[in-house]
């Protein structure tokens, strides 16, 4: 008897979503699925992770296919990782800010590289664009969130912050990752940044 009240308890709630609200809430349930099962995933798998009825997904979006190409957009979409770059306290040392920034990059690109790895060659089209943007300006919304953080310390930069953010950019995302060779930590990785790969004591 308990089952059928929390179904239409459930029923009531439902239309007190937006068609937005539904989206995201469908999107957010279907991601950790897609990583785990990759394109394979059944609608009828996230509805039910939901809480929801399988239709309810098609109310929302054309067919599967949409729904994954949404899903990957939403993985490419830097607004989680911006937050968090916004968050970081500028009060702290420059090396810890940066340190905590490679943090919240590292694992949004973490975050893209299992989803789009799950899905593998069967995800379908590339999305292409970040909710309407494009990849560059992505690139360029973090890169803007990155000068925030140096600006306290511009005066000791021997660089523009854009131009040291630039290269923090390029060095974090184009880290080699070798089974042989560990990962740096970010503190690793920030302090050959900010002081070079020659230790003090070399000629």
């Amino acid at each position: 008897m308990t089952a059928p009240k929390e179904n239409k308890t459930a029923r009531r709630r439902a239309p007190s979503m937006s068609p937005e609200e539904r989206r995201k809430m469908i999107i957010q349930t279907a991601i950790p699925l897609i990583t785990e099962y990759g394109s394979a995933v059944t609608t009828a798998k996230i509805a039910r992770a939901a809480g929801i009825g399988e239709g309810t997904i098609f109310r929302v979006f054309a067919d599967k296919d949409e729904l994954l190409q949404a899903c990957i957009a939403e993985a490419l979409s830097p607004d989680h990782a911006i937050r968090e770059l916004g968050a970081i306290d500028i009060d702290r040392p420059l090396a810890d800010r940066l340190a905590e920034a490679a943090e919240a990059l590292r694992a949004h690109m973490d975050r893209l590289g299992a989803l789009i790895g799950s899905l593998g060659h069967g995800g379908g089209k590339h999305p292409g664009t970040v909710r309407g943007v494009g990849r560059e300006e992505s690139t360029n919304r973090i890169r803007e969130a990155l000068v925030e953080l140096l600006e306290p310390d511009k005066d000791v930069l021997r660089r523009p912050p854009e131009q040291i953010a630039a290269l923090f950019i390029g060095l974090l995302f184009t880290q080699p990752r070798t089974d042989d060779v560990p990962d740096l930590t970010p503190q690793e990785l920030v302090e050959v940044f900010l002081h070079g790969a020659v230790s003090g004591g070399a000629e």
